[in-house]
């Protein structure tokens, strides 16, 4: 396909690459459909061009360096790149769990990632487990000040609610859709109650039915090992991976009679409402044009 003309979609920053994979070679990839290249200059720097007919076009475009990734932009975004404020705690373990190619809509992956009734049946036995498959009321809201959706007064049945944990028990959930290609989630840090574990979920929506997405966590964890932190994650993320390329129509559906609500579904009702506010095509049934 073509880039997009989804000015919604173009006007947003996008994690495509980890840092320290990107090297001093080009390498190409696409974004909204488009075609780019990336590369680090000798300076350290990190360049991202469009690609027209093979060849690199036009001026370099904008790029960030964050959260251990390379940030980059289609269109003219209206902001800087939201802040995760546990990423600059420097005492937490920064746990980059690599990218995940997924045929599916980024947005599908998104609504996924909020959602906690599947946990008892898709990730058995370590974010849930029967007989424990309610999903307890609790509040969704767009917030209109700092334009994100959050859910929040979260609480689940959790059979493991870490790598360090072995015993079950019911937690506390905080749900954070900075962009519409991105997702967090807040979580009471078993080694430290007073404190937040942030999982965050970057996007590359490559096209409006394929993505790559990773895990990013930043933990206040002192005694797992990186391979025990990475696995714990993957394993859930391999999981969902199947959930959501199953999923039909593989773009996510605006238009609330395609698809019924429950109750469980607040944080995917809100988050939906907010993409069609902003006029986001790209990924969506409505189509990117």
């Amino acid at each position: 396909m073509a880039k997009t003309t989804d000015k919604a979609a173009l006007n947003e920053w996008y994690a495509i690459e980890t840092s320290v994979d990107l090297t001093a070679k080009p390498v190409r990839s696409r974004l909204l459909g488009q075609d780019i290249e990336l590369f680090r200059r000798e300076d350290g720097q990190p360049v991202v061009r469009e690609i027209e007919a093979g060849w690199p076009t036009g001026p370099a475009l904008p790029v960030r360096e964050k959260y251990g990734c390379i940030w980059t932009t289609l269109g003219h975004p209206n902001k800087e790149i939201f802040e995760i404020s546990e990423a600059v705690e420097t005492d937490r373990r920064f746990v980059p769990c690599g990218w995940v190619k997924m045929r599916a809509s980024g947005l599908r992956v998104v609504e996924n990632f909020l959602d906690m009734a599947h946990f008892p049946f898709v990730h058995t036995d370590i974010l849930g487990s029967e007989p424990h498959t309610e999903v307890p009321g609790y509040l969704s809201e767009i917030r209109r000040d700092i334009d994100e959706v959050w859910a929040t007064n979260c609480t689940f049945f959790q059979p493991r609610i870490a790598a360090t944990e072995s015993e079950g028990a019911f937690v506390q959930l905080t749900y954070r859709v900075p962009t519409p290609f991105v997702v967090m989630l807040y979580r009471v840090c078993p080694t430290a109650p007073e404190r937040l574990d942030a999982i965050a979920l970057f996007i590359h929506p490559i096209e409006e039915d394929l993505c790559r997405a990773q895990p990013v966590m930043y933990l206040v964890d002192s005694n797992s090992t990186h391979t025990a932190l990475l696995n714990f994650e993957q394993v859930i993320f391999m999981q969902d991976r199947i959930i959501v390329e199953n999923q039909r129509p593989l773009l996510l559906p605006l238009e609330a009679r395609q698809e019924i609500p429950t109750r469980a579904d607040s944080s995917s009702v809100a988050y939906r409402r907010w993409l069609k506010e902003k006029g986001i095509r790209f990924g969506t049934t409505m189509g990117a044009g």
